[in-house]
């Protein structure tokens, strides 16, 4: 058996991941029942069973989403661990470029982390109203997230069975572009001009998000993502790391670094996820929540504090910038 496959975090990780499958294949059957059964108005037994399911299916699929969320760092933390069995690799970055299935895989994730707070955020919308009036909608909206989960999970058995041993793999300085002295940062920007976007980005998600704005918000926290990753890749986390050539959004979440990437790369995801749930709730459901917005706030706020902090530390420690 391969020799990845063997790996305890993989064997935790593989059968968590089956199990869930399993609870939310179980919802998802029990849904497609729900979206052309589901009738409120009516009094019949079979309302009355169809209502009873409706409860076993929200926490079945509760209970699954909340766990997911939980198992991204967990995945994340496997795949930098697998960085000790493969030749060539330093740390995540090599083991989820091992086959073609990592990166899919690894994106793949991230928008089932959203997709699956969204659908939390419409369960607790239609909990709240006495006659279920999202029931059908979050149904659906259910449906669409399981063929997400289905490709997740069907890349995440093809990722982990397919990861050579031996065969060597690019490490990160390599990837970054580094020791290829090639520029990766994305319209031609250079360093500056990429902090100065930047710091204009969450200038400008803060007042979208106050003055209620919601589809400014979503593009602004969109690209605000995208500027971000670069940021802390190629700037940010050298600061991080105390090494000018050293760029890579893995070393960060190794307990070399006091795992710090996970607050990062956490605090940012959170925020920009915290955004988009505030402003599809008033988009969708005209709920403008004041609670949702100041989280948002706080995770983004959070994350930008985190960056700059290593920035200033250093400076202080050296007296210059790298």
């Amino acid at each position: 058996m391969n020799e990845i496959l063997l790996s305890n975090e993989v064997i935790v990780y593989l059968l968590s991941e089956a199990v869930l499958y399993m609870l939310l294949f179980i919802a998802f059957l029990v849904t497609l029942g729900l979206v052309r059964k589901w009738n409120f108005d009516a009094f019949t037994s079979e309302q009355f069973m169809w209502e009873n399911r409706s409860y076993l299916v929200v926490t079945i699929i509760s209970f699954a989403m909340l766990l997911k969320l939980l198992l991204l760092p967990y995945f994340v933390y496997t795949v930098d661990n697998l960085s000790d069995l493969i030749p060539g690799a330093m740390c995540g970055a090599g083991v989820i470029k091992a086959n073609e299935y990592g990166n899919p895989l690894l994106a793949l994730k991230i928008i089932v982390l959203f997709l699956s707070g969204l659908w939390l955020s419409m369960n607790s919308l239609d909990l709240k109203a006495k006659n279920y009036p999202y029931l059908k909608a979050k149904s659906w909206f259910f449906i669409v997230v399981f063929v997400f989960l289905s490709v997740e999970f069907t890349l995440d058995i093809l990722y982990f069975t397919h990861i050579e041993t031996s065969n060597p793999v690019t490490c990160c300085s390599v990837i970054f572009g580094v020791s290829g002295g090639a520029n990766d940062l994305p319209f031609g920007l250079n360093i500056p001009r990429l902090l100065i976007l930047f710091y204009l980005l969450f200038a400008l998600l803060v007042l979208t998000v106050n003055a209620s704005m919601p589809l400014v918000s979503i593009g602004a926290s969109l690209l605000f993502a995208i500027v971000a990753y670069y940021a802390v890749v190629y700037f940010f986390g050298t600061y991080i790391y105390e090494l000018p050539t050293h760029q890579c959004p893995f070393c960060m979440l190794q307990n070399h670094y006091n795992y710090v990437g996970y607050f990062v790369w956490g605090s940012l995801l959170l925020g920009i996820f915290f955004v988009l749930d505030s402003a599809v709730m008033q988009l969708f459901f005209k709920r403008s929540s004041k609670k949702l917005k100041r989280v948002s706030l706080l995770f983004l706020t959070l994350f930008v504090v985190l960056c700059s902090f290593y920035v200033g530390l250093y400076y202080l420690e050296n007296g210059v910038l790298l």
